[in-house]
């Protein structure tokens, strides 16, 4: 994309960005205010709980240094931890004065940011200003999205993903490849954007040859690039682990994450309607209920229907959450990338009354204030 124009988006999409900007700094506020409140120090809940410690441990002292072992004999290992996000960690620490939690807020806020650019370029582009306007402020104001201000690896991967996707939408193949290895770095599922990239690739090659025209070289370079961050990172588990094409998925294991096409998932929604539980896992399944039904309409509402690239990227991550097991109360977290199931919501939005929106736009923003300064102040179950 030539610079100029670059300028030109960016331009476009300050509105969004602003309101984006507010969104978050709000829910900040609410986090800050709750946490001093209950006695507790609001940076340490937004950069030093639960998965930020494995990142920042690994950031100061590399991979197998930290790995708690059970009485049960299971075994949860910081090898499950994708490298990219302690490696920044690490780079930013040693440049800056800043402690690892600090710097992993840094890089989090910094991402979150580039990710509703990549957001609304990717929806102007598609869609046109007003639906990508809404779509970045519908994404900044999800129950979850206290999540884009935490010292997590979600606004990491969305921001390398939505660049990357969009890169792909404009024909910039090396682009998509290089940010999309960037992204299988930062999470596992972080090979949806290799395979969206992948997939696009296959088209255009598809294309070319029916029509009997030259493939260009940079879509074969594109797909090569795409998938090696992610496999890289596979591989060099496996080999340390003496077990080149299984050792990351065992190490997976011992924190109980594997792809059992939704069983686990069932049998512990199942317990959700026959017991009681705390506040986030209820939450948890009426959030993944309400993806379902938007991917749905992803599907089948011509108004909206994405490119190639877009839905490949969205479906392997709602399968990803759906068919994985796991820590269930994660769920949700793990869809924050999937942004383009709020298209739906984003266009119909932009087809209502003002009023119709304005309602809707305060009721998620109620929601995500208080939902999120709750899971990160008060709730007893991890992120």
């Amino acid at each position: 994309m030539p610079a100029p124009e670059a300028v030109r988006a960016l331009r476009r999409a300050a509105p969004a960005l602003a309101l984006f900007a507010a969104a978050r700094l709000t829910g900040v506020l609410a986090v800050a205010l709750c946490s001093w409140y209950v006695g507790k120090n609001p940076l340490a809940r937004l950069g030093d709980t639960w998965d930020s410690r494995w990142y920042t441990g690994i950031a100061a002292h590399g991979y197998g240094h930290r790995t708690l072992t059970f009485p049960d004999g299971g075994t949860q290992s910081d090898l499950a931890f994708f490298p990219l996000y302690p490696a920044l960690i690490k780079a930013v620490t040693t440049v800056v004065p800043l402690s690892g939690g600090a710097a992993g807020l840094l890089i989090a806020w910094t991402a979150a940011a580039g990710a509703a650019c990549g957001i609304y370029l990717v929806a102007d582009h598609l869609y046109g200003r007003r639906t990508a306007t809404v779509l970045v402020v519908l994404w900044g104001l999800l129950p979850h999205s206290v999540v884009l201000t935490m010292a997590y690896t979600e606004p990491v991967l969305t921001a390398f993903a939505a660049w990357s996707l969009y890169a792909v939408l404009r024909g910039r193949w090396l682009w998509a490849g290089t940010l999309a290895a960037l992204a299988g770095l930062a999470r596992p599922n972080g090979i949806a954007v290799a395979a969206a990239v992948g997939a696009a690739a296959a088209y255009e090659l598809w294309t070319h040859r029916k029509h009997r025209a030259r493939v260009p070289r940079r879509i074969w370079a594109g797909a090569a690039l795409a998938p090696l961050g992610w496999a890289g990172f596979v591989l060099w588990v496996g080999a340390r682990e003496g077990d080149l094409l299984g050792g990351y998925f065992a190490v997976q294991d011992g924190w109980g994450s594997r792809f059992d096409f939704g069983a686990g998932g069932l049998r512990f929604t199942k317990h959700l309607l026959l017991a009681r539980e705390v506040l986030p896992f209820p939450m948890v399944l009426v959030i993944v209920a309400a993806a379902l039904v938007l991917f749905a309409l992803l599907l089948l509402d011509d108004r909206v229907r994405p490119p190639l690239p877009l839905l490949v990227y969205t479906t392997v991550l709602v399968l990803i959450t759906v068919g994985g097991s796991g820590f269930f109360e994660s769920k949700a977290r793990f869809l924050l990338p999937a942004f383009p199931l709020l298209l739906p919501l984003a266009h119909a939005m932009t087809k209502a009354r003002p009023r119709a929106a304005i309602v809707v736009t305060a009721a998620l923003a109620g929601l995500s204030l208080s939902y999120g300064t709750y899971l990160v102040t008060i709730a007893p179950v991890p992120l």
